[in-house]
């Protein structure tokens, strides 16, 4: 049928989703990298779907004249050129909802495993102290009635201060408002600076903009507590990484569970990933598989719900989506 619009798949898709893509589209399936194949691969699409790790810029849109919808397999926005996309009629969508409870679920886990110290402990038993009962294994903390300050109170932050309010933790937050929005967990609002100053841990769940880059640097860090934690499973660059490498060294905080580092993966010379007192994981925040189905199935219904002159469910420019822009 050739007044179906064309359709690219930029991603691993599973057959009974991409055969949701061909039964309204001309779909192809291309690969992301290298940038220079997929521009022009994107020379008469009028909708893609692509990876989080794919630049939308002005260099993809002029690639891609007859693009209408850009369908991003990920959570944020800081890789989309929203504004320029927006001017050219061009919908951008992500998968922001169906990730909430597996980075929840991730965020309390190293919370978890720092206080239980459940990685020295494992590597105490593998490295057989446990057998020889010399020296005795890291004793940890515990959680309850200690202060949990989460910057950032989106689906994610109240998430997590739900859950960590059934484990008996004094929750407050910080964010761009100061009242809790309706349905949130109680919650009172602390200035930054007096949320690292008191919290026993601090977890940040910010998207990734110009007014977050390096929102903890080598100043914020200087005000938590020598024995806090910091926790970051939201974008590495919301950290100073080199910063925040110095205070674990210097013992400045008592150390960081990260799930995200500023670049990833890391090169040789990250400090961070090798320090005793940082638990580093490869951004796995989304990474279940029923949650990454999820993130696939949402951004199919996206690229789709544009391409039929539907309301998209999760667009960051809906007027450009129904026509009102």
């Amino acid at each position: 049928m050739p007044g179906r619009p064309r359709a690219c798949i930029a991603i691993p898709l599973e057959e009974d989703l991409a055969k949701e893509i061909e039964r309204v589209c001309r779909a192809s399936r291309i690969a992301a990298e290298p940038r220079a194949e997929l521009l022009v691969a994107l020379a008469d699409a009028e909708g893609v779907l692509l990876g989080n790790r794919v630049r939308v810029d002005a260099e993809l849109l002029d690639a891609a004249p007859r693009l209408r919808v850009v369908s991003g397999f990920g959570v944020g926005y800081d890789r989309f050129d929203v504004a320029e996309a927006t001017r050219r009629g061009v919908a951008v969508c992500n998968t922001p909802d169906v990730v909430t409870g597996a980075v929840v679920d991730l965020t309390i886990g190293l919370i978890l495993a720092l206080a239980r110290r459940i990685v020295e402990n494992a590597a105490y038993v593998r490295s057989g102290g446990w057998a020889a009962r010399e020296p005795p294994p890291p004793l940890g903390f515990d959680i309850a009635g200690k202060t949990l300050g989460v910057v950032g109170f989106g689906r994610i932050g109240r998430g997590v201060v739900g859950r960590a309010q059934l484990f008996g933790m004094t929750t407050i937050f910080n964010d761009v408002f100061r009242e809790p929005p309706p349905g949130a967990p109680p919650c009172a609002y602390r200035p930054l600076d007096e949320l690292l100053a008191v919290s026993d841990i601090v977890s940040l769940h910010v998207d990734l903009n110009p007014t977050s880059y390096h929102l903890i640097g080598a100043r914020e860090l200087e005000r938590m507590k020598a024995d806090a934690y910091l926790v970051n499973t939201s974008r590495g660059p919301v950290v100073d990484q080199l910063a925040l490498a110095a205070a674990l060294e210097r013992r400045e905080i008592a150390g960081a569970a990260l799930d995200v580092l500023e670049r990833e993966p890391p090169s040789a010379d990250e400090r961070s990933a090798a320090l005793p007192n940082a638990l580093v994981l490869p951004h796995t925040g989304t990474a279940t598989r029923e949650t990454r189905r999820a993130m696939r199935e949402l951004a199919v219904r996206n690229l789709l719900a544009v391409l039929r002159e539907e309301i998209p469910p999760a667009c960051l420019n809906p007027e450009v989506a129904t026509g009102r822009a």
